[in-house]
């Protein structure tokens, strides 16, 4: 296209003020041409793509909320584009969902190739538990096994090139049995199926020099690890000079480097580590007296896992729950950290060909040495929990403080960070205001943008049920709660014809109601969410039989099902984190009204997110259901307004002829209610 011209010629200008006419001007000629290649420019799209053009013009960090339906996605790859080529430095954009950084680099492709961007080098970088391990796969695959078991037959298909990442695997697969075949302790060039190898590719693609990508697409835990290795002052994951960083789905991040920077340590995997610095120590010295060393840690280990698993016995209402770890007491922790750190000495100064392996055992040893500090109380700037999350005891601790560490490796001014998502605001009268709750737990530095509100016909399409007559949530009656929600669920599901989304906070509770619905003669076809990492192959048939599909986790955002297919989205419980959990727990106490400035924020973040499911194009119709009678006006909680406030939902009622009437109205109910097509 000869009007990019003028781009080009700027590649090679030092100041970025420069390319500020040329830049603007070729972000207009874009919109133009949406008309002529069948695109539709949305409300809000441009200005997004201006204001992200000027970030990267002025060096500036930027926050927008981008509403659903203004296509976010565009507004921020056609500066990314020209960005590109202007600077010929790559464009990192960070998700927080696999599903969503394949459907951006499917909208890279897209609209790249429509607007004359034929030869856009892009990679998809995911973590590698994702990715499929031959290495792994040819220690279990056993071709002389007449009855191979499923995880044979698995690694089979893995050595025949069949499956190279999970979702592969038609119809997924649990937890369970990937995590044998997964990479989880990469040899790297070490190993002699690199290759052929799908991840060992990857990682070499987003790690390239600047000139030889230029989109780089990964999750937010990948770029918060890459951050986590340049402060320590080693080598990242990702190229070094990007032209621009991209974080949709901003809302998430906090979330995300809590989580990359907590290290979780279970008995085995303890064990397993002590083990693996023991065989690197006496390979090196044949030192007998290391044995005693080990035994005593292995001891001290034991001992504190035995006490964790006893306050999991007495405390932990959920496998997923997060309990605070009681002092250990009888246990000689200073003197293991002394051992711990007399071995981590040892091991740093080891030379060998084998280096990755050392480090990775230097690093996992400084972890336990971590571990074994916060235990003792020799560091309080940690937080320290036990979970039965991966059905075994597990002790996680995690740094309290992650805003002054986004603040200095992220938000530092060497590249503009533009932060998106269509939940990131709360009330206020100011931008500054809107963004705050945001910003103090980012520790977020930069401008805010105006917020591009949604260009769906939210007043007329649609209507918000709170259903008054359900009892308060309480885990010491939870069963009164749970058949009362139910009854009010069953009546809603039927007034729709199914066609509904249910999402619920806990796991226990979809599982609960699973089992109720499944002894109904029921007139729609239920489905549940699998496990797994792809939820595909469960939407794909909710879409077909058009009944009711119960939901928890990763279907609270990300989810796109438009048409008539998806009537009805139910809220089951609003979605408050719990009080209890270690990590809300620090921050209420940091907080001068915790109600107010921790708890509602983080609801209404996850509530808006949950919600805006429903209506996805211009022309859906539908229903929020919210089982919560805690929003009912009889309840008259402080925080009533500020959820109705926040929701796009502006016909609301608690009155279920007033909800009857509207559907009927609409035409929402299914013509044949009878029909399990």
């Amino acid at each position: 296209m000869s009007w990019l011209s003028d781009l080009y010629k700027l590649q090679k200008r030092e100041l970025k003020k420069d390319v500020e006419p040329s830049l603007i001007n070729a972000v207009f000629r874009m919109y133009d041409r949406f008309p002529r290649i069948g695109l539709k420019e949305r409300i809000g799209q441009q200005d997004m793509s201006l204001d992200i053009a000027d970030a990267y013009i002025n060096g500036y960090n930027a926050m927008i909320e981008a509403g659903v339906g203004i296509g976010k996605s565009f507004a921020y790859l056609i500066p990314g584009l020209l960005i590109n080529q202007v600077s010929r430095q790559p464009i990192i954009i960070a998700t927080s969902s696999i599903q969503l950084s394949e459907q951006i680099h499917k909208d890279l492709r897209f609209i790249g190739s429509r607007l004359g961007f034929t030869t856009v080098r892009s990679v998809v970088g995911k973590g590698m538990g994702q990715y499929a391990c031959r290495y792994r796969a040819a220690e279990l695959f056993k071709p002389d096994d007449s009855s191979s078991s499923p995880l044979s037959t698995l690694a089979g298909r893995i050595l025949n090139y069949e499956i190279d990442e999970r979702a592969d695997i038609e119809g997924g697969t649990s937890d369970a049995v990937w995590s044998n075949v997964c990479v989880n302790d990469c040899k790297f060039e070490h190993c002699h199926y690199k290759s052929t190898c799908t991840f060992y590719e990857m990682r070499a693609k987003i790690n390239a020099s600047a000139g030889d990508m230029d989109f780089i697409i990964v999750n937010q835990d990948l770029l918060i690890r890459d951050l986590i290795k340049k402060k320590e002052g080693t080598k990242g994951l990702i190229t070094e000079r990007p032209a621009l960083i991209v974080i949709d789905e901003a809302h998430n991040l906090e979330a995300k480097v809590r989580d990359a920077r907590t290290l979780e340590f279970t008995f085995r995997g303890t064990c397993r580590i002590l083990d693996d610095v023991l065989q690197i120590l006496f390979k090196q010295s044949a030192d007998t007296g290391l044995m005693g060393q080990f035994k005593f840690v292995k001891r001290c280990v034991s001992h504190v896992f035995k006490q964790v698993e006893a306050d999991l016995l007495h405390t932990a209402k959920q496998d997923n729950d997060r309990i605070k770890v009681s002092e250990i007491t009888g246990i000689p922790l200073r003197r293991a950290v002394q051992i711990l750190k007399e071995l981590s000495l040892s091991l740093s100064v080891l030379t060998s060909r084998r280096e990755r392996e050392i480090d990775n055992a230097f690093e996992a040893m400084n972890g336990l040495i971590d571990l074994f500090d916060v235990l003792a109380r020799a560091k309080d700037n940690y937080l320290i929990w036990a979970s039965n999350s991966q059905r075994e005891s597990t002790i996680s601790i995690c740094p309290k403080g992650i805003s002054q560490f986004l603040k200095y490796t992220l938000f530092n001014g060497k590249t503009s960070v533009i932060l998106t998502s269509a939940t990131m605001c709360q009330g206020g009268e100011t931008l500054e205001e809107q963004y705050a709750y945001l910003t103090e737990s980012l520790g977020y530095r930069g401008d805010y943008m105006e917020r591009q509100a949604s260009p769906f016909d939210y007043d007329d399409h649609t209507m918000m049920y709170i259903a008054k007559d359900v009892p308060y949530y309480s885990h010491k009656d939870r069963k009164s709660y749970l058949d009362a929600a139910y009854k009010e669920m069953l009546r809603l599901c039927n007034l729709t014809g199914g066609r509904t989304l249910v999402l619920f906070s806990a796991k226990e509770d979809m599982k609960y109601i699973h089992e109720k619905l499944n002894s109904e003669a029921l007139t729609w076809t239920l489905h549940m969410q699998r496990e797994g990492s792809s939820q595909d192959g469960v939407i794909a048939e909710f879409r077909g039989s058009k009944g009711v599909l119960l939901s928890t986790g990763v279907f609270w955002e990300g989810v796109n099902i438009e048409g008539s297919d998806l009537s009805q989205l139910i809220i089951f419980r609003l979605p408050f984190p719990v009080p209890s959990d270690p990590i809300y727990e620090y921050k209420a106490s940091l907080a001068e009204n915790p109600l107010k400035d921790v708890f509602v924020p983080d609801m209404l973040l996850r509530l808006r997110q949950g919600t805006g499911r429903l209506i996805r194009s211009e022309t859906d119709l539908g229903v929020l259901s919210i089982l919560d009678s805690r929003l009912s006006a009889a309840a008259k909680k402080d925080y009533r307004e500020q959820v109705l406030d926040a929701l796009p939902f502006k016909k609301v009622t608690e009155d279920f002829r007033v909800l009857e009437k509207f559907v009927n109205e609409k035409g929402i109910q299914r013509s044949d209610p009878h029909s399990l097509a």
